[in-house]
């Protein structure tokens, strides 16, 4: 099985009772169910005595005070020099961390329950998705790559009215792919005209990004980059028949995955058609990090403003006995899904070739090489492989991930957080934390920045000054996670 197949998207098709509308003047800012959820809401509230990590990946504050009113920090500093307001709701939070909400930038709204189906189905997770998303402090996603897009630009719109829990949303246009896709789910493109068409329509339909995918030719990413550019909005690619410094020559503005995708070191490439898993494997395997053809390539991509999305989470996957198999994925699995990923995952404990444990290590080096030398790093999870990578607790796995690799705690929840927020447009507003900026912040029992493994102690999630409890979230979702 070609490891490529790490796909995608599933936002929230959500439940008919939320179908009735009330006229517009009389709606409620949040339905019955999303009150379900809510913990925290009220005109003035103070979190006082926390720890901040700012996301700016300057040092931690102790002993801070936060003032949130009308969705925003209103003010942030020493607790004995800032005043909480008469009336305020105050959370004295004493031994807790706040950090910025996290900001995934390979968040797909799907979960690949039809691995083991020919051909290989990928359904949408528009229930369960959504709310742990949310629940492990994703504030702000980017879907990159939809298979039904449609379906995730309504889940939006219903997240944005207050109707079903959720995350901000950045809606990522269907897969841009050529001939030989894997699932039938994809379009395939029949040339450059049909990628600017598709481009064109979908930008109407109000996505706001692209992503190229496996086979798509440089001609048909050419003219997508090209059309998307036009428009005012990125591409995004997950490639194989393309190499990344050839996808940086044609104008893409971001790469998925990272090195363990990258074809260009494949000896006899051919252009434009994607060679084998075993072939890349070899190749990469082969590769001298510190050689000089492997800097030349992130000098390449730096210099030509290429960010790069990590998706730790999803190769863990591929590594025998790797990632720790944690009670509270297993229950927020379907029984079915259970039962298929268990047993995928032993056959992978057994499997000797390729070495994806050394792999996986040349991969976390890259991206501490990449970052180093000036390159714009992201974090996503990338919840597809064969499973066991859920929405939500994989970003919370990425963060850790990035520690293993080199970076301190808070340069990972820097990387999770401001990056993204920077590669989005959206620094002014989301990203870290400071006076002015929206309230989208993570309450965490713990210390991060001393153990990052505490950053999965999720208290309570604020979005635009609402707090929201992680385990009545992560409770309402047990046994969905596969299914719905």
């Amino acid at each position: 099985m070609r490891r490529s197949p790490f796909l995608y998207f599933a936002i929230l098709a959500c439940t008919g009772f939320l179908s009735l509308r009330l006229p517009a003047q009389e709606a409620p800012k949040f339905s019955a169910e999303v009150k379900k959820f809510i913990s925290v809401e009220a005109p003035a509230i103070a979190i006082t005595h926390v720890r901040v990590i700012d996301g700016t990946g300057a040092a931690p504050l102790d002993d801070q005070t936060l003032v949130i009113r009308g969705g925003k920090i209103e003010a942030m500093g020493d607790a004995s020099k800032v005043s909480v307001p008469a009336g305020a709701t105050v959370l004295d939070r004493a031994g807790y961390t706040v950090i910025p909400g996290l900001v995934g930038m390979h968040d797909h709204l799907f979960y690949p329950s039809g691995m083991t189906t020919n051909p290989v189905i990928y359904n949408e997770m528009g229930f369960s998705a959504p709310r742990l998303y949310l629940a492990c402090g994703v504030t702000s996603l980017r879907t990159t790559g939809s298979i039904e897009p449609y379906t995730d630009l309504e889940l939006k719109k219903r997240i944005d009215r207050g109707e079903i829990p959720g995350p901000k949303i950045h809606v990522t246009g269907p897969y841009l792919e050529g001939a030989g896709a894997f699932t039938p789910q994809m379009h395939v493109l029949t040339g450059p005209d049909d990628a600017r068409k598709t481009v064109d329509y979908w930008a109407g339909e109000g996505v706001t990004s692209f992503k190229a995918y496996m086979n798509i030719t440089r001609a048909e990413l050419a003219a997508a980059v090209k059309e998307a550019h036009q428009h005012g909005l990125k591409l995004t690619g997950h490639l194989c028949s393309i190499g990344f410094r050839e996808a940086a020559s044609l104008g893409i503005d971001d790469l998925e995955h990272g090195l363990l995708v990258d074809t260009e070191f494949v000896p006899g490439k051919t252009a434009d058609v994607c060679p084998s898993s075993k072939a890349t494997d070899e190749s990469l395997a082969e590769l001298d990090l510190s050689s000089a053809p492997a800097q030349e390539m992130i000098r390449d991509l730096v210099a030509h403003h290429v960010a790069v999305t990590s998706t730790l989470p999803v190769f863990e996957t591929f590594v025998p006995n790797r990632p720790p198999l944690e009670q509270r994925v297993l229950d927020a699995m379907a029984m079915e899904a259970r039962v298929d990923y268990l047993a995928i995952r032993a056959r992978v404990a057994a499997r000797t070739e390729p070495d994806w444990a050394a792999l996986f290590k040349k991969e976390m080096e890259f991206e501490h090489d990449f970052a180093k030398a000036g390159g714009l790093l992201l974090a996503g999870n990338d919840p597809t492989g064969y499973g066991g990578d859920l929405a939500g607790f994989a970003d919370q796995r990425e963060v850790e991930l990035l520690v293993e690799a080199g970076f301190t705690p808070v340069e990972a929840i820097r990387i999770a957080s401001s990056n993204g927020a920077q590669f989005l447009g959206e620094s002014d507003s989301i990203g870290t934390l400071a006076p002015g900026k929206a309230a989208d912040l993570v309450l965490i029992h713990g210390d991060p920045a001393k153990n990052i493994a505490d950053i999965e102690k999720v208290e309570t999630v604020f979005k635009d000054g609402v707090g929201y409890d992680s385990a009545r979230l992560i409770e309402s979702v047990r046994g969905s996670m596969g299914l719905h």
